[in-house]
Formats: C-alpha cells, sequence, structure tokens
C-alpha cells in the first residue's frame, strides 16, 4: 500500500484538470485530493460529478493569487504536493487582457511557490518527500519551421518521432529548446515556467516542470477549436478557420495527458523539465475536416454534408506557424507513451460530446455557473 498524501491539484475544476483530480481520487484512495479551484468561466464542477461524494476528495474555492488563504490551507491540511495546473489559457483572450494572464498565471504561481516554500521550510522534514509540480505549455518555446529534409515532401516520418508519426518540418521542441514565447498567454506561462525552476535553484525546493502539447477530450470549455466545431457542426454554425488553416499543432488525448502527469508526479526527478506530446501533427484545415466527416457520419448526415460550413477569417495576431513535441525522453526515462492514435481519439471525443448534449448546452448557455455559483453561496 502506498504511503498517505495530501495533494493540493490547482485548477482541478478545468479541462485537463478535471482529469488528473478523477484519476487521483480513483487511483489513490488513500491520498487525500484536494481540488482547488477558484470557479472563473472555464472552470466546471459538473466535470467532476462523478467523485464529488468520494471520501478522499475536497473540492476548495479558492484564487491563487490569495497568498494567506493559500498557505492557511497548506498548514491545515498538512499538504506535501502540488499539481499546478489553474491558469489563463486561450491565446485569443491574452491578446485582448494580457493583464490578466500576467496576475492569475505569473503572480498567482508566485504566490503558490512562496506559501509552498515557507510552509515546508518550517517542518522538522523541510522538503523531503514534498514536490512542486507545474504544468505548462509548448507554446513557451515560440514557433517551429515548416521545412523538411531535400526532396522529401509533407507529411513524413522523421527519426526524432515515435513509428509511423505525421511530420511537417525536420524540427522539435525538446526540452533543452530556448524559450520564445509570442503570444501574452505564452509569456505569462514562460515567465511562471521560470519561476518555479528558480524556487528549485535559489531555495532547493523539488519542483518540476512539463511542457505539453494540444490536448483535446471530454469536457475541454467550448471556446476551444474541437468542441467549438463538433458543436457548431451539431448547429449548422460556421466554422472559422484563421487564415488558411495551414498552421499545425501536435494533439494530445486528454486522458494520456494525465497518465503522464500521474507517472511524472511519482517517479519524475526533481529539477527535470519533460515534454509531453502526442506525436500527433495535424494542420488545422485537415483536422477540421476529420471532425466534419466525423461528426456527419455518427449525426447520419451525408458525407461532406458540413463542409460548406468553413468560414476562412481574418488570421490571429502573431499565430505561430507549428509546434511539435519530441517526448522521447519521457518516453526513454520513464517508459510513457500515448495510448491513441488521433483517428481513434477524435472518435471518442466527437462521441462524448454528442451524447453529452446537456453538458454542452448548460455550458454554451451559462447555466452550469448560475448552478455552482448557488450552490456556494448558500453553504
Amino acid at each position: 500500500m502506498m504511503a498517505k498524501r495530501n495533494i493540493i491539484i490547482t485548477g482541478g475544476a478545468g479541462f485537463i484538470g478535471s482529469h488528473v483530480v478523477r484519476l487521483f481520487v480513483n487511483k489513490y484512495p488513500e491520498y487525500k485530493i484536494i481540488n482547488l479551484d477558484k470557479l472563473t468561466y472555464a472552470g466546471n464542477l459538473a466535470n467532476l460529478k462523478d467523485v464529488e461524494n468520494k471520501p478522499n476528495y475536497q473540492f476548495v474555492r479558492m484564487d491563487i493569487c490569495d497568498f494567506e488563504a493559500f498557505y492557511d490551507l497548506m498548514q491545515r491540511e498538512k499538504i506535501d504536493g502540488i499539481i499546478h495546473l489553474a491558469a489563463e489559457s486561450h491565446v485569443d483572450r491574452s491578446i485582448k487582457d494580457p493583464f490578466t494572464f500576467a496576475k492569475t498565471n505569473v503572480m498567482g504561481t508566485l504566490s503558490l511557490l512562496q506559501a509552498a516554500k515557507l510552509y515546508w521550510e518550517s517542518l522538522p522534514e523541510k522538503y523531503e518527500g514534498k514536490r512542486f509540480y507545474h504544468i505548462s505549455t509548448d507554446e513557451v518555446y515560440g514557433a517551429l519551421k515548416m521545412n523538411h529534409p531535400e526532396g522529401v515532401e509533407p507529411p513524413f516520418k522523421t527519426v526524432a518521432s515515435s513509428e509511423g508519426h505525421k511530420a511537417y518540418g525536420d524540427e522539435f521542441f525538446y526540452e533543452t529548446t530556448k524559450y520564445n514565447p509570442h503570444s501574452p498567454y505564452s509569456a505569462s506561462k514562460a515567465s511562471s515556467d521560470h519561476f518555479v525552476r528558480a524556487f528549485h535553484d535559489t531555495y532547493g525546493m523539488p519542483t518540476i516542470v512539463t511542457n505539453c502539447s494540444n490536448n483535446y477530450g471530454p469536457y475541454q470549455f467550448p471556446e476551444k477549436l474541437i468542441p467549438l466545431f463538433i458543436n457548431n457542426i451539431r448547429h449548422r454554425k460556421p466554422l472559422p478557420v484563421y487564415g488558411k488553416g495551414e498552421n499545425v499543432r501536435d494533439w494530445l488525448y486528454v486522458e494520456d495527458h494525465a497518465r503522464a502527469i500521474d507517472l511524472i508526479f511519482h517517479e519524475g526527478k526533481v529539477a527535470e523539465t519533460y515534454n509531453i506530446g502526442g506525436f500527433n501533427e495535424w494542420k488545422n484545415i485537415d483536422l477540421i475536416q476529420v471532425m466534419i466527416k466525423t461528426v456527419d457520419r455518427i449525426l447520419g448526415n451525408p458525407e461532406g454534408h458540413s463542409l460548406d460550413l468553413i468560414t476562412y477569417v481574418t488570421d490571429r495576431l502573431g499565430h505561430d506557424a507549428r509546434y511539435a513535441i519530441d517526448s522521447t525522453k519521457l518516453q526513454q526515462e520513464l517508459g510513457w507513451e500515448p495510448s491513441l492514435q488521433f483517428e481513434e481519439g477524435i472518435e471518442k471525443t466527437v462521441r462524448w460530446y454528442l451524447d453529452n448534449q446537456e453538458w454542452m448546452d448548460n455550458v454554451t448557455s451559462g447555466d452550469y455557473m448560475t448552478y455552482y455559483e448557488q450552490m456556494y453561496d448558500n453553504r
């Protein structure tokens, strides 16, 4: 039996966070898992209805920028592990409101680090058995070129990938890649990454940083591409595509990411960085066509029925051309690899959103916020 641990998962009511909370609550009944979330627009406790009554689960509504409250919580609950996912994460929102991203992603992370430092250093064992795990993004690395070896047209296979990987360039993001963020969102995440590493280098705090590629799967807030487009196809609404749809992203199924977080939290080396990617590059326009084909088939529409919904719009400011993560280090050192090919993952994802239309309708209407606001106001 594993030793009891008291773990805070920040942002646990969000998309990735809810999958991590569910995994830890179900897999480690001897742990106490505290889901800490401010419940902004992207936090939805309906994502965790299946575990909310488990004896090892607790929800705490809190802003990560509230240093005093977080420090008190750490003392009260004797916290020995923090998995930090809470963040503002939408690039378009960061372009319109960079101050919010700096406050939450930078100052919020610093608040957690300082509270953890003060509490853990006050203990007789200090940092022994403790861990601060910070989840970040591949966007901190900037953009990769859409180039390829002479005489080979993309997509092509490359030695820096898993077998059968489709790639659109011969460069990849490695753990040693220089940071070069291009958006206010990625700049805020880069800053928070640097603070986490600085707390290890300065104070000896046992930290780990991971940088992941684009996640997809159930419970994602429908401002993001995949759930937005599934919902728009369902309702025959336009599918807005930036530029020509040529931008490339590496896609990672969210449950595979949660498995990686579990593995790294328990077995990863302190002060290390691990890249988590799906070896799964897709041009946006190709991804959209796969979604259209899948949704139309499941809904019983004729093939190509929703292609006319594609609407090309002015490209996003500073839109990076290509992201592609190399996860070789994680595979070789800890034995992790993605479990799903994209076609399998997108099939599961589409079916989940179509089978859970009440969840989607509550989110798009805003009803989910009203319900949980009333619940916690009445406590």
